[in-house]
């Protein structure tokens, strides 16, 4: 079916099911956990080889786990998520028998535009929401992890009817199709440039809209902070999927005294993880040569405006004749705001290092001068310098002393602010978000419009009612 049909059969679909019950609703969600589990080593395959390598380890953990974890979570937790949320009613219409809570309803069909670089957890983790809230889902995903997207298309039918959940492939005509439709919800991931585009689109149809972008999350290092942990932390989130994560550490603020300590913490925790690059089964591709030639431009671009670039390469590898399109760390330090790597959210394995003098509110003068970003790490014991950090410094979320580790939390709502995104997920922030919260208003037996003076003629009742209000 095209798009405008699979839409019209969801949509058909929803609304001689509604309501939706919990049954339903658990079937899926237990259809869609099924889907990954049962063909995991297929997924793991076809993501290696959309990457040119990807371990299966990682895969295993950061796509498939990381899939199969919130459907889990949204199975134990829906029958406490769609109870009815009862609410207060105004003086004296409760006394008098007035009732009011809002009911959690299915908004119809969301539809999914997921990206590249975790091609099955970005497509399975709003899944988990959008079902659990009672909703059908169309999903576009990526053209850069082809074999990916063809798996979807081929497992999906085994475990779901194209009118509860349908899969897109294809280039940018097919993602500007796609998010011109008039969906119930929308739910983009990927780069803010991107997300603007997808944001024009949708307001044509009046579609609401959840854009989970990325941005340049900084690391402050505090005052105190333990050096050699801060830094292994850092270089984990950093060199995981070879810094491909919206949420990777993209830049260092560290305390001008302890700048070649960070410089040289990293370079032993990067070491240590990874004592080759190129036939390491571990390290990550970057996931196409566009990409990589993009990262190689903005290191020679830093260089040439003056900063010094120091590559961490244990093995001593040339990658100049590999075909492996591995890249290793670029620590830039010296990186001023004329740097591409300072201008642009980075996605790749550079990491500029910059010292600040003084206190922490010269960093946190730092991160406020730039756009908000979707996360922020802190390392540091100093609980007043923590709290200084978190009172005076805006970010979708924040880790503190270590990165990343907050998207993975099912019960705290995962996204950005600003040019970072807008809306959330995750857990029962997901499930309100693929949710229309109607509100719900029974009114007393007794003739309340007659009591509160709305009944003309007006009088001593209706002022009564006036004054009650404003006081």
């Amino acid at each position: 079916m095209t798009l405008d049909e699979t839409l019209q059969a969801q949509r058909a679909a929803f609304n001689a099911e509604l309501p939706v019950s919990l049954t339903v609703r658990k079937d899926r969600l237990k259809r869609a956990a099924e889907m990954i589990a049962d063909n995991a080593a297929a997924f793991c395959d076809a993501l290696s080889e959309d990457f040119g390598h990807r371990s299966r380890e990682q895969s295993m953990l950061t796509d498939v786990a990381a899939s199969i974890a919130p459907i889990k979570h949204a199975l134990r937790s829906l029958d406490v998520w769609a109870k009815r949320d009862k609410r207060a009613v105004q003086f004296p219409l409760g006394l008098l028998g007035a009732r009011a809570w809002v009911e959690y309803q299915p908004k119809g069909v969301v539809g999914v535009i997921a990206p590249w670089n975790f091609p099955v957890n970005l497509v399975m983790g709003p899944i988990a929401g959008i079902f659990a809230a009672g909703n059908r889902a169309m999903v576009k995903t990526s053209e850069f992890t082809p074999r990916t997207a063809a798996l979807f298309e081929t497992v999906s039918a085994q475990y779901f009817a194209p009118d509860e959940l349908a899969f897109f492939s294809g280039g940018p005509e097919v993602g500007k199709a796609f998010s011109e439709l008039p969906f119930d919800h929308l739910i983009f991931t990927g780069a803010t440039g991107i997300g603007r585009h997808i944001l024009h689109a949708a307001a044509d149809n009046l579609t609401p809209v959840t854009l989970e972008l990325g941005g340049k999350s900084p690391v402050l290092i505090g005052q105190n902070a333990d050096i050699a942990r801060a830094t292994e932390r850092v270089a984990i989130g950093k060199m995981l999927n070879a810094g491909q994560i919206c949420l990777a550490p993209d830049y260092m603020l560290v305390p001008e005294a302890q700048e070649q300590a960070v410089v040289d913490g990293l370079k032993a925790a990067v070491s240590a993880m990874y004592p080759t690059l190129l036939a390491n089964p571990d390290y990550t591709a970057i996931i196409n040569d566009r990409h990589h030639q993009r990262l190689t431009d903005w290191v020679d671009d830093a260089r040439a405006k003056g900063a010094t670039v120091e590559v961490v390469n244990p093995g001593g590898e040339d990658f100049a004749g590999s075909n492996a399109r591995k890249m290793p760390l670029h620590i830039v330090r010296n990186a001023t705001d004329y740097m591409i790597v300072m201008q642009e959210e980075i996605f790749g394995p550079i990491l500029p290092v910059r010292s600040y003098a003084g206190g922490i509110d010269s960093a946190i003068d730092e991160v406020n001068r730039r756009d908000r970003p979707l996360g922020l790490y802190y390392f540091g014991p100093d609980e007043g310098e923590r709290r200084r950090v978190l009172d005076r410094t805006i970010s979708g979320g924040v880790t503190i002393d270590d990165v990343v580790f907050h998207v993975s939390m099912e019960d705290l709502p995962f996204g950005g602010v600003g040019p970072s995104g807008m809306g959330s997920y995750h857990g029962f922030d997901g499930f309100k978000t693929f949710s229309h919260a109607k509100a719900v208003f029974k009114q007393a037996k007794l003739d309340v419009a007659k009591l509160a003076g709305l009944k003309p003629p007006y009088g001593k009742a209706t002022m009564t009612s006036v004054r009650r209000q404003m006081k």
